[in-house]
C-alpha cells in the first residue's frame, strides 16, 4: 500500500507539473480581479488588524520616545572697527570687510570647538546633570532641580556613573551607587558632606525643594570632559545659511527645551566674548611684534645715515647727482661764453681788415652800425668810439678830397689824424684780441677741469645709490611700521565684535521630532503596506479553486453545478444524505444538477454517467452517491457501480459488506445479480468495487466490461460510474470513453488550479464534448457568479430548506475569517 501511496504522489506530481507547464497556453494567466477581491475581502480582518497594529506601533513610540526640542539663533558676521568710523579707512582698510566662504568656515569651525565648550561647561554647569523618574518617561531637571551637588571625584570610574537619590523628608536622604560591581548606599542629610575614598559629594538644597520631592526617585550624573564634549558635538549643529548675506545659524537639539536655550543664548555670549579677545591679543601681538621690528630696523636706519655721512665728508657732496647736472649746467654756459668770446675775435678781425682796407663804410649816409655789422655786440666803446672816430675823418677826408687836393694842408691834415686814429684802432683791436685769447684759455681749461670731474662722477654716483638704497628701505619700513602701530593702536581702542545676533534664541514651543501626525502616517502606511502585503501573498499563493468563475475561466467545460458545503454533521466517509435531507441546500443543488443533466441528454432514456476528478478527496464518491440518489428519488432505476478498484468507497458510503463486486464480476466469479447490493431508496442500488485486483485497467478493457453494461442496461435507467482519480491512473479514461456523460469533480478550496488544466487536456486529446464539471464544497462566497443551473434549484422559495444554521458566537465568526 505504502509503494502503491508513492507512485500515485509521484504521478500527481508530474501530473500537477505538466499542468502548470501549459498554464500560458490554456489561457489561465493574468491577474484575475474576483479572486483578488475575493481574497481581499477575506484578508480585510487581517489588513485591519494590521493596520491597528501600524498605529498602536506609532502611540507607543510616541509614548515611550523623548521628544526632542531644538533652539537656534541667526548671526550676521559683520567686520566693524571704530578705526573706519574716524576715516582711516584708507589706511587702515574698510570698515565694513566682508568676510569669505573661507572665514564663515573658519567662524562655524570656532563655535564648534573645544575653546567654546569649555566656556559652556564653566558657564552653564554641564558637568551634573539632575533627573527624575516619571511613570513612562525620566526627565531631565536643568535648572529646576531641588538639590544642587557639589563633588570632587578621587577616581575616574565613578564619572559617568548613576547615583539614585530618594528623599525621605525634606532634609534626609537616600544616596545610592554601584562602585566596582558593588551598590554603595546610605542615609545622609543636606548639608552633610559625604567622604570616600573614591569621591566627596555634598548635596545641598536650592529654592526649588518642596514638600513635593519626598517619595520621588531622582538620580543624577557626573560626566566627564569626554561625555560633556560628546553631548555637545551631537546636539550643536553650525552652518552658514546664507554666504551672500554672511548669516550663520547655531542651534541646539536636546529633550529639555529650556536646557537647549541656554546652551544657544551661551554660545552666543561665549562666542562674543572669545572674538573680542582673541582681537586684542591678536591686536596685542601684532603691536609687540611691531615695536620689535622698529627697534630693530631704527638701528639699521642709523646705520645707513652714518654711512651716508662719510660719503658725504670724503666726496664733499650730498647729492651726487645734483651735482652732474649742475657741472653739465656750468659746461654748457661755459660754452656759450666760449662762442661768444670767438665771435667777438672774429669781429675785431673783420673789423682791422676793414680798417687796412679803408673801407669802413661806403656810403656818407651810413652809419658806424650799418658799416660794421656786430659792432653793438662786441660791447666794446672805446673800439667803437675809435672806429666812429675813424669813420668819419674818411667822411671828412672824402668831402674835403672833392674840394683839394691831396697835397693841401688840410688833406695832409687830416691824413694825418687818420693814420693816427687807424694806429690807435688797432691798438685797441690787438689788446681786445689779447684779452678775448686769454678768456678763452681760461675758459678751456676750466672745460678741461669740468670734463674730468664729470668723468669722475658715475662712480660715485654708484656708490651713493649703493648706500642710498638701504637708506631709504630702512626709512620706508620704519615709517610704514610707525603708521601700523598707530593703526592698531586706534584697532586696539575701538574693537567691536564681528558679529550681529539678527535672531536670539527662543525658547522652543513644540519638538521637532518625533512628529505626531508623521509617526502616525508612517504606522498607518506601514499597517496599509503589510496588509497589501498579506493580500498579495495571499493571492500569489492562492491556489485552489474557490469558486465557480475561476472553474468557468480556467477550463473549456460546462459547469453543471455547484454542491455547497455539508455543514449538518462531520463525516469520515462519504454518505448518502439526500435521503435524511431532503429540503437541504445540498439536496437542492443536486437536484439542480440532476435538471441540467436532463437537458444534456433528454434525447436518451438510457444513460451511463462516470463521476471522476484528479485526486483522492475531492469528494466523487459523495456525489456519485446523491446524484444517484436524487436521480432515482425522481422515479428512474439507477445502479452505481464503484470501479475505483484501488480504494472502493461506495460501500462505505451506504454501510454495505465489499467482499464481491464488479471486479468478481468481470472475472466470471460472481453473476450480477449477486453483487447488487439494495439501499434504502427503492429504485437505488450499487455494486461495490469488490476485492482489488493486480490489474484494474485490464479488467476494464475485458468484453466482459461491455457485457456487465448491456446487461445493466436492461434493468436499469441511469448507470452511475465512481471511476479512479484521472489524474493518478488511466482507468478512469478507459471508463469516461464509454460514458454518456462524463463528469469532473472540482473541491472548492481543495483542487489545485494546475488540475483544471487536465480537464482541458482530456478535453482536446479525447474530444470529451460532452465533459461537464461540478464544483464540491463550495463556501458561500463561491456560489455567487453562478447564475443557471444551481440557481434555479437554491434561489427560490424563502424558508423552503430545514437547514437551519446555529447562531454562531464572536469566537466562531473570527475563526470563520482567519480561516
Amino acid at each position: 500500500m505504502a509503494a502503491n501511496e508513492n507512485t500515485e504522489l509521484e504521478e500527481l506530481i508530474r501530473g500537477a507539473g505538466g499542468s502548470e507547464a501549459e498554464v500560458e497556453d490554456d489561457g489561465g494567466a493574468g491577474l484575475d480581479l474576483v479572486t483578488l477581491l475575493l481574497v481581499a475581502r477575506r484578508s480585510l480582518v487581517w489588513v485591519l488588524l494590521l493596520i491597528a497594529l501600524g498605529l498602536a506601533g506609532s502611540w507607543l513610540y510616541l509614548r515611550y520616545t523623548k521628544p526632542v526640542y531644538q533652539s537656534s539663533s541667526l548671526l550676521k558676521i559683520d567686520e566693524k572697527t571704530e578705526a573706519g568710523a574716524l576715516g582711516l579707512g584708507g589706511a587702515i582698510g574698510s570698515g565694513d570687510v566682508r568676510p569669505s566662504s573661507s572665514k564663515l568656515s573658519g567662524e562655524v569651525e570656532l563655535i564648534k570647538s573645544n575653546i567654546i565648550y569649555a566656556h559652556l561647561v564653566d558657564s552653564l554647569a554641564l558637568d551634573v546633570n539632575y533627573y527624575v523618574e516619571g511613570t513612562v518617561l525620566e526627565s531631565e531637571l536643568y535648572g529646576i532641580s531641588p538639590f544642587k551637588v557639589t563633588y570632587k571625584v578621587k577616581e575616574g570610574s565613578l564619572y559617568n556613573t548613576r547615583f539614585d537619590v530618594v528623599f525621605l523628608n525634606a532634609q534626609q536622604f537616600r544616596l545610592s551607587y554601584n562602585h566596582q560591581g558593588q551598590e554603595v548606599s546610605g542615609e545622609y542629610r543636606l548639608g552633610q558632606p559625604i567622604t570616600t575614598p573614591a569621591l566627596e559629594l555634598q548635596l545641598t538644597a536650592t529654592p526649588w525643594m518642596s514638600q513635593n520631592v519626598p517619595g520621588k526617585k531622582y538620580y543624577f550624573l557626573i560626566n566627564d570632559g569626554g561625555t560633556i564634549g560628546n553631548y555637545l558635538n551631537k546636539g550643536l549643529n553650525v552652518q552658514i545659511v546664507n554666504p551672500d548675506a554672511n548669516t550663520i545659524q547655531i542651534s541646539f537639539t536636546d529633550f529639555n527645551p529650556v536646557k537647549a536655550q541656554a546652551i544657544v543664548n551661551k554660545v552666543d555670549t561665549v562666542y562674543l566674548r572669545e572674538k573680542l579677545a582673541q582681537k586684542q591679543e591678536a591686536t596685542q601681538r601684532q603691536l609687540r611684534f611691531l615695536d620689535t621690528q622698529l627697534i630693530e630696523n631704527k638701528d639699521s636706519l642709523q646705520g645707513a645715515e652714518e654711512n651716508l655721512k662719510r660719503f658725504s665728508r670724503q666726496n664733499k657732496t650730498y647729492d651726487v647727482r645734483s651735482d652732474m647736472s649742475a657741472i653739465t649746467s656750468k659746461l654748457v654756459e661755459q660754452e656759450k661764453a666760449r662762442l661768444q668770446l670767438e665771435q667777438q675775435a672774429d669781429l675785431l678781425d673783420e673789423i682791422a681788415a676793414l680798417i687796412e682796407q679803408d673801407q669802413i663804410t661806403s656810403n656818407e649816409e651810413a652809419s658806424i652800425a650799418e658799416s660794421i655789422p656786430g659792432l653793438n655786440r662786441l660791447g666794446d666803446e672805446q673800439i667803437a668810439q675809435q672806429v666812429t672816430k675813424l669813420n668819419d675823418l674818411q667822411w671828412n677826408l672824402r668831402r674835403v678830397l672833392r674840394s683839394y687836393q691831396p697835397t693841401t694842408f688840410t688833406v695832409q691834415q687830416l691824413q694825418a689824424d687818420l693814420r693816427l686814429a687807424k694806429n690807435s684802432t688797432r691798438r685797441l683791436i690787438q689788446r681786445s684780441r689779447r684779452l678775448l685769447q686769454q678768456q678763452l684759455n681760461d675758459m678751456n681749461r676750466e672745460r678741461d677741469a669740468l670734463n674730468a670731474q664729470l668723468q669722475q662722477l658715475p662712480e660715485i654716483a654708484t656708490q651713493q645709490t649703493r648706500l642710498q638704497r638701504p637708506y631709504n628701505l630702512y626709512e620706508k619700513t620704519y615709517l610704514m611700521l610707525l603708521d601700523k602701530k598707530m593703526e592698531f593702536s586706534i584697532a586696539k581702542a575701538g574693537a567691536t565684535a564681528d558679529f550681529q545676533i539678527l535672531s536670539p534664541a527662543s525658547g522652543p514651543s513644540a519638538p521637532i521630532a518625533p512628529v505626531r501626525m508623521m509617526v502616525y502616517a508612517i504606522g498607518l502606511a506601514a499597517g496599509i503596506m503589510l496588509g497589501l502585503g498579506v493580500i498579495a501573498v495571499r493571492y500569489f499563493m492562492h491556489n485552489t479553486v474557490t469558486s465557480v468563475r475561476e472553474l468557468e475561466r480556467s477550463t473549456t467545460a460546462s459547469v453543471l453545478g455547484v454542491i455547497p458545503t455539508y455543514d449538518k454533521e462531520k463525516m469520515s466517509v462519504s454518505k448518502l444524505v439526500v435521503d435524511r435531507s431532503p429540503k437541504s441546500a445540498i439536496s437542492e443543488s443536486i437536484r439542480s444538477i440532476r435538471t441540467n443533466l436532463d437537458f444534456i441528454s433528454s434525447a436518451k432514456k438510457k444513460r451511463l454517467i462516470s463521476i471522476t476528478s484528479t485526486i483522492s478527496g475531492e469528494g466523487k464518491t459523495f456525489v456519485t452517491v446523491n446524484l444517484g440518489g436524487i436521480i432515482a428519488l425522481s422515479g428512474q432505476r439507477v445502479v452505481i457501480l464503484d470501479l475505483d478498484m484501488r480504494k472502493p468507497k461506495v460501500n462505505l458510503a451506504f454501510g454495505a459488506e465489499n467482499v464481491k463486486g464488479v471486479s468478481t464480476i468481470l472475472i466470471d466469479k460472481h453473476s450480477i445479480q449477486e453483487c447488487i447490493q439494495h439501499t434504502t431508496i427503492p429504485s437505488l442500488d450499487f455494486i461495490s468495487a469488490g476485492p482489488t485486483p493486480p490489474n484494474p485497467s485490464e479488467l476494464i478493457l475485458n468484453a466482459r466490461f461491455d457485457e456487465m453494461l448491456t446487461e445493466l442496461y436492461q434493468d436499469y435507467d441511469v448507470i452511475l460510474i465512481d471511476t479512479p482519480p484521472v489524474g493518478l491512473v488511466t482507468d478512469g479514461i478507459l471508463i469516461m470513453r464509454k460514458a454518456d456523460i462524463p463528469i469532473y469533480i472540482v473541491r472548492a478550496n481543495y483542487s489545485k488550479k494546475a488540475f483544471l488544466k487536465n480537464i482541458n487536456k482530456l478535453i482536446r486529446a479525447n474530444n470529451f464534448t460532452r465533459l461537464s464539471t461540478i464544483l464540491n464544497d463550495a463556501q458561500a462566497s463561491g456560489l455567487y457568479g453562478y447564475g443557471y443551473g444551481y440557481g434555479y434549484g437554491y434561489g427560490y422559495g424563502q424558508g423552503y430548506y430545514d437547514e437551519v444554521k446555529p447562531a454562531e458566537g464572536l469566537v466562531q465568526r473570527l475563526k470563520k475569517q482567519f480561516s
